[in-house]
């Protein structure tokens, strides 16, 4: 019986990379539903609805763990939920899961924030702050070198090839925008190739590619507002 396909509420930006690297390395079948951020798409009642903390990506299983429809946000949630339910990439077994679960929670609070702030300082921010930029740079570049250290002995950051590794490999790809030189860091640098060479990555990334095709948040003030500053909604 033909599996039914995944709602994927998606934008190409890093963190919507994250799942469609999961789907295409595990064999999800999945449907994109866009969602322009750029155009405020994430503030409509239907996406707030499962994503009630107006960003992507977000998922909607037909199939879930009861038989029943589910709504999944947050990329490291979604990437669990779709480990244990392929059974790949996400160890059963509680010590190697443990690993896979501190580096999934490292990229979500500190690589995947901290790599967010240094594109806004460096190329979205109106007005260059000198302070904030070598603030986040600094702390990318220590962030980068945690991870060099970590993968001088292994090829994955849990060893085997992991969630992990799906959630961090997309906020390393535009490590120029974020003023990082991936040659400082020899380990980080052999890791990046190899994440780049699985074909399914390659897949994946290009997901979605018509759909920046005319949108550079770098320029787009439009954009920029409906982005950055937010405050409550009411």
């Amino acid at each position: 019986m033909a599996q039914t396909p995944i709602e994927l509420y998606y934008w190409p930006t890093p963190n919507g990379h994250k799942i469609t690297i999961m789907c295409e390395e595990a064999g999800i079948p999945y449907t994109i539903k866009p969602v322009n951020i750029g155009k405020g798409d994430q503030f409509k009642p239907e996406f707030l609805a499962i994503a009630p903390n107006n960003r992507m990506p977000a998922i909607v299983d037909f199939e879930g763990p009861d038989g029943k429809p589910i709504s999944i946000f947050e990329s490291g949630a979604i990437l669990q939920y779709l480990g244990r339910k392929s059974g790949k990439f996400y160890p059963v077994q509680e010590r190697a899961r443990l690993d896979v679960e501190q580096w999934l929670f490292w990229q979500m609070a500190n690589l995947g924030p901290n790599c967010g702030q240094a594109h806004h300082f460096r190329n979205y921010a109106q007005e260059k702050i000198p302070y904030a930029i070598d603030r986040y740079t600094n702390e990318v570049n220590r962030l980068y070198g945690v991870m060099d250290a970590r993968l001088k002995d292994r090829p994955y950051l849990a060893g085997d090839y992991s969630i992990a590794d799906m959630a961090s490999y997309p906020w390393v790809r535009p490590y120029k925008n974020q003023g990082q030189d991936l040659a400082d860091f020899p380990h980080l640098e052999t890791w990046y190739q190899r994440m780049h060479d699985r074909p399914a990555v390659a897949r994946a990334v290009k997901v979605g590619e018509e759909l920046r095709a005319n949108y550079n948040l770098a320029t787009d003030r439009e954009a920029q507002q409906v982005l950055f500053g937010q405050r409550a909604r009411r």
